[in-house]
């Protein structure tokens, strides 16, 4: 998160403020909720929010996607900083159409939100680069956000200045440290391999696994998208680290998660633009990566042919990594809302 064009001047400046705080207008339209004008409409979008989540819950699927996990995190870093933020708030918006709107989600959020106001888009997907061309191309398109600086580059040559960085906070809060005696498992595997399964499962996964048993560590495996969150976090109270297996990330909030509750990181990480939807576009000399924000206080990154090598290396510096303090210092939530407000007083000045 290093937006910083003008760090001297307050980020809420130019905003209007309500008896609550400087005000954000933000609409989110993906599979959790739905942007809907009108009453009937908006009621109804709510009750279907509400009814997946009961369903997912119930049958112990992932509630969240990630767009909406960023987003989450993005409305609560406003509310803590003092923000008056309102979601989905159509007639506002609309009584003042020169007044800034974030939105986030899926693609879907550019039908379902047609109002003139300048626009931040992010957290959310804006497209391939093509489509993403065209979004940056509209009048009231003023900054779109991608969250890590390899990403935002990747849209460079299609939405040129127009994309910047922006990363969801974590909340330190909610994310705490366990005490070491009250861990009772060595390694929480997090399997989010996304692409051709039937060869890396074995080429990373299974040889992971079988370095483990043969050092004798126990290890619980977590799958992207099979799990429900609370396993998530019921596994990083007890787990003494992480493995993060993932071709590359735009954020990684699991594995960043993790930090903020004092879990050291072993991560997979070959450098390499697997995505077959995107790669055709990529830019040459894009450096990308499986834990975009990391640094030697957070763990250990690795490559597939030095795997055994570098767990070993990990494993024996347990006990020296620092990661809550890189999260502390890099994603907290007070972080993320000061660079949002700058992104969003931005865009309405930009008028």
């Amino acid at each position: 998160m290093s937006y910083d064009r003008n760090a001297t001047r307050d980020p809420a400046f130019g905003l209007r403020h309500t008896s609550r705080g400087p005000l954000v207008l933000l609409f989110y339209d993906g599979y959790e909720w739905r942007a809907r004008s009108g009453v009937i409409a908006g009621s109804l979008a709510q009750l279907r929010r509400l009814a997946r989540y009961v369903y997912r819950s119930i049958r112990r699927k992932q509630v969240r996607t990630g767009f909406y996990t960023a987003f989450v995190a993005l409305r609560t870093a406003l509310e803590r900083h003092g923000c008056d933020v309102r979601v989905n708030d159509f007639a506002t918006a609309a009584s003042m159409p020169d007044y800034p709107i974030g939105l986030a989600g899926y693609p879907s959020v550019l039908d379902a939100v047609r109002l003139e106001n300048p626009v931040v888009f992010g957290p959310g997907d804006f497209g391939a680069p093509e489509a993403a061309a065209r979004v940056a191309g509209w009048a009231n398109m003023k900054l779109l956000i991608q969250p890590s600086d390899w990403f935002r580059d990747y849209y460079r040559p299609s939405c040129g200045d127009k994309v910047v960085t922006w990363a969801a906070g974590i909340d330190t809060m909610r994310w705490s440290e366990v005490p070491p005696t009250e861990k009772s498992l060595d390694v929480l595997i997090y399997d989010k391999i996304r692409w051709d399964r039937e060869t890396r499962v074995s080429a990373v996964l299974d040889r992971l696994i079988s370095h483990l048993d043969e050092r004798n560590l126990s290890y619980r495996v977590l799958r992207y998208g099979h799990h429900h969150q609370g396993a998530f976090a019921e596994g990083l109270r007890c787990a003494r680290s992480l493995a993060f297996l993932c071709e590359h990330e735009t954020q990684g909030l699991a594995y960043q998660e993790a930090l903020a509750s004092g879990v050291p990181v072993f991560a997979w990480d070959e450098e390499e633009f697997i995505d077959p939807l995107l790669n055709r576009d990529m830019p040459s000399g894009l450096m990308v990566s499986s834990v975009p924000y990391f640094d030697a206080r957070c763990g250990v990154r690795s490559k597939l042919d030095e795997l055994e090598q570098r767990f070993d290396d990990f494993w024996s510096r347990l006990n020296n990594f620092q990661p809550r303090a890189y999260v502390e210092e890099t994603l907290s939530l007070e972080r993320s809302a000061q660079i949002y407000l700058q992104l969003y007083a931005e865009a309405g000045a930009a008028v």
